[in-house]
């Protein structure tokens, strides 16, 4: 008899486990892959990899601009948490260790998610379903494989963090907090909200204003004097460029979103970002609704993206919904413990609402929002599934011209090299982005794939690698199906 209740309580934590496992074994892989296909890129797996390169040498956060200039990550992004992959860099120096860790935190998600549903659900198959939605949401598989984000990171911590704040672990959470808060400037305001929804909806009113001040605190700091400061010209790089047509700097932003609130609306009102918005609410059968106030820790990204002008930050295909993700999460578990402990309508039969019938329809809207919007390329095989990006987990076979072609370039050397190239040359004091070539040693283009961006055209990319063969301070040391690399022989006149 006495069995029954420890065998019940073992298989959903071998289903977790095997979630956890089943995860890594699946994204670590198909990160590698993209890695060595060379769709990985300069920007931004090469910048967080020079970044960490720097610190394991003591250079805290020193990278390279387009142009080869060495300048401060703290200029664009206060992710302080990449010094902590330095001792990592002196076991295994290759991006490869940042994609496989990636891989590994995202997949610890199915914990908490199983907790916290095991907390409020009080049903093994329910929390076993959370655990396994956890994983399968579009939004969490994208962050997971797109390139490598500090940022993503906030996925599983956040999430650890509300089960932190449920659970009374105070220390556990203000370490978890603090980690959080370094993948990323505006994790604080997130962060923030979490605070007071402890103060709010759990009565802890001392450790949530703690943490909701702290949090604020942490990224005003962040926002209004560690970017200036470290930024060449001061100001914020990323709100000029993306949120621009709403005011000059932070300031102009906020004054905007506060006395003209509807210019704010009109540029959030968008197909694209109302498709976005679906293919975050979807996989959670709405049911984030449920539980507005821990649903809104994600809002202030969820903002940020519906009104930037860069497209690729309202689409679920990025790392822009790190942080999203993990609230619309907990909000959703939180949302149906909610509806089900109210009066079941006359009209609804039992069993739809049975938690069975549920965790089976949990499941079903997952899988199937990954059938239209994720990325794994399984679902290409499947009629009318997501084929997007779904070529780059197939390593080509240019991909080996290109190893060989990087193993000619000594690992201290200057090197300029296009976008995707770079992603694997970055581990290096100076790196530039073709067609900017200044006083580097080495240059490596590929003519077959112009990556170089919109502003420069394969046409003008074809020209530039002319020139580049013509200059008599250049030599061609490799050539082969139209990968150059070329050599510095003497200084330019």
């Amino acid at each position: 008899m006495s069995s029954r209740p420890a065998r019940s309580e073992r298989w959903p934590r071998v289903v977790v486990a095997g979630l956890v496992v089943a995860y890594a074994a699946v994204f670590i892989p198909l990160s590698l892959l993209r890695h060595r296909g060379f769709f990985t890129a300069r920007y931004d797996l090469g910048n967080m990899t020079q970044a960490v390169w720097s610190a394991s040498r003591g250079e805290l956060f020193r990278v390279s601009d387009p142009d080869g200039l060495r300048v401060s990550r703290l200029g664009a992004h206060v992710d302080p948490i990449l010094g902590l992959f330095a001792p990592l860099w002196k076991v295994w120096p290759h991006p490869e260790m940042l994609l496989v860790v990636q891989a590994l935190a995202v997949a610890t998600m199915a914990v908490p998610a199983y907790m916290l549903a095991r907390r409020w659900l009080e049903d093994a198959r329910l929390a076993v379903a959370f655990a396994a939605v956890a994983l399968l949401l579009p939004a969490v598989q994208w962050a997971t494989l797109f390139d490598f984000h500090p940022v993503t990171l906030a996925a599983p911590l956040l999430l650890w963090c509300i089960w932190a704040a449920v659970a009374d672990r105070y220390v556990t959470l203000a370490v978890l907090a603090t980690l959080a808060a370094l993948t990323k400037e505006q994790v604080g305001l997130a962060l923030a909200i979490l605070g007071l929804w402890m103060m709010i909806s759990l009565g802890r009113r001392r450790a949530g204003a703690i943490l909701a001040v702290l949090s604020f605190a942490w990224t005003a700091i962040a926002v209004g004097l560690i970017i200036p400061h470290y930024r060449s010209g001061g100001g914020n790089a990323f709100v000029e460029d993306r949120y621009g047509d709403l005011g000059d700097g932070v300031g102009g932003v906020m004054k905007t979103l506060l006395t003209r609130p509807w210019d704010a609306v009109e540029v959030a009102v968008s197909a694209d970002r109302g498709m976005y918005v679906l293919a975050l609410l979807v996989p959670l059968l709405a049911l984030s609704f449920g539980a507005p106030l821990l649903a809104a820790g994600a809002l202030p990204d969820l903002v940020l993206n519906l009104l930037s002008a860069r497209p690729e930050q309202h689409s679920i295909e990025y790392h822009y919904s790190a942080v999203i993700a993990p609230f619309l999460l907990a909000a959703a578990i939180r949302g149906l413990a909610t509806l089900r402990s109210r009066r079941r309508p006359a009209w609804l039969h039992p069993r739809i609402v049975a938690p069975g019938p549920l965790a089976g329809a949990l499941i079903a809207a997952a899988v199937v929002s990954g059938y239209v919007w994720g990325p794994l390329p399984f679902w290409q095989h499947v009629p009318g599934g997501s084929r997007v990006r779904a070529e780059q987990f197939a390593v080509p076979d240019r991909a080996a011209l290109l190893r060989q072609a990087i193993a000619t370039i000594p690992p201290n050397a200057t090197v300029s090299a296009a976008n995707r190239i770079g992603g694997h040359l970055s581990d290096r004091r100076s790196i530039l982005v073709f067609p900017s070539i200044g006083t580097a040693d080495f240059v490596v283009v590929d003519t077959a794939r112009a990556d170089v961006g919109d502003e420069v055209k394969p046409a003008e990319h074809a020209v530039l690698v002319e020139q580049l063969r013509r200059r008599a301070d250049y030599a061609t040391i490799f050539a082969r199906d139209g990968v150059l690399v070329f050599r510095r022989v003497k200084d330019t006149p």
